[in-house]
């Protein structure tokens, strides 16, 4: 039975607020946006702004126990920030967030994309199925919403419905829109708590593209199998769709991969041995760069998270360790990387640059 994935592990080593370690034995950096409540995604816009979705920090209610056992309160704390020239600003607030009652672990804007200019779309995550978004007063909870140039928003897709009347991988409705990828005859959306990966037309069709599947759980603790959880997806060089998976409970390193997928046919592991993917793209140099929210063990050990670059033969080098719970990775034209830190803490939330 599918069970509600990204608000229950969210919560594990919320609040915590670690340094970056060990990171710049790896690689320097600097810190370029600061101030972030829950940072999720990261893209880059025609112009070559770099935008990040903040799921925000909740608000005053309602505040409801979630189908996983949470105390979630709603609020409109989400935001889209940006950093153009030097500058970091807000350029749109007031979307749908529920968090922890300190703002932690929030679910709300999870990833954003670019398609011309103009054209940015934001997957607007939720974590459970009508009922749970109907207690919340969600109402662009498990949706896509399309940003116009100008900051104003639009739904253009119903990835709860979706869920709700197919049900792809079958088993308990839930939907948490997590990664997106924008192209021209298209969106393409992980769908983390469906275990799928869908197509969203131009016109708002939602289509079923991959189903990842569930493995046995190789320890005593949580159910007897572990969910895919697909976090991201990306384009390869090769025309082939690329999808990192966070899996389920209790986390297990090791255990998850990332899935090549071609049209019309089941998803085959690419590389595996990761433990927690949240985010991953090509860069310039054709690297896949992957960031894990963190590493070793079970659940999510603080200030374990990393970044690495994985080569065509799933080799890797690491670029940042000592991360807390980063959840985004974008390259810059120029090849310059940047990744997210304390991505589930409200106000502390980071991007970091590392330059070539």
């Amino acid at each position: 039975m599918k069970t509600v994935r990204f608000a229950s592990i969210a919560i594990v080593g919320a609040g915590i607020l670690a340094v970056v370690g060990n990171a710049a034995a790896q690689s320097s950096y600097e810190v370029v946006m600061s101030g972030l409540d829950n940072p999720r995604g990261l893209a880059f816009s025609p112009n070559g702004a770099l935008y990040v979705a903040e799921a925000g920090r909740g608000g005053p209610g309602p505040c409801i126990v979630s189908p996983v056992g949470e105390p979630r309160c709603y609020g409109h704390t989400g935001a889209i920030s940006r950093l153009w020239m030097g500058t970091q600003s807000r350029v749109v607030e007031g979307l749908g967030s529920h968090a922890l009652p300190d703002g932690s672990s929030a679910s709300g804007p999870n990833d954003i994309s670019f398609q011309g200019v103009g054209g940015a779309y934001i997957t607007m995550g939720l974590g459970g199925d009508q009922a749970w978004k109907s207690a919340l007063g969600a109402d662009a909870a498990g949706t896509i919403v399309k940003m116009a140039a100008g900051g104003t928003l639009k739904t253009i897709a119903d990835i709860l419905h979706h869920e709700s009347t197919a049900n792809p991988a079958g088993g308990a409705v839930d939907s948490n829109p997590f990664g997106i990828l924008a192209e021209a005859g298209g969106l393409l959306v992980a769908d983390a708590g469906g275990n799928s990966l869908l197509s969203v037309a131009p016109n708002g069709k939602v289509e079923t593209v991959a189903v990842f599947p569930a493995q046995p759980n190789p320890t005593p603790v949580g159910r007897p199998t572990i969910e895919a959880v697909p976090t991201a997806v990306a384009r390869g060089a090769d025309g082939a769709l690329y999808v990192g998976q966070l899996t389920g409970v209790p986390f297990v390193q090791g255990l998850a991969s990332i899935y090549r997928v071609l049209p019309g046919q089941a998803p085959v592991v690419y590389c595996s041995g990761f433990k927690a993917i949240m985010d991953l793209s090509f860069g310039v140099d054709g690297g896949l760069y992957v960031v894990e929210n963190a590493t070793g063990g079970l659940f999510f050990a603080p200030g374990t998270g990393q970044l690495s670059r994985v080569a065509s033969d799933c080799s890797r080098t690491l670029l940042l360790t000592g991360l807390d719970r980063p959840t985004a990775v974008a390259v810059g034209a120029d090849g310059a990387v940047y990744v997210t830190n304390h991505g589930v803490t409200a106000g502390a939330g980071e991007v970091l640059k590392i330059t070539p």
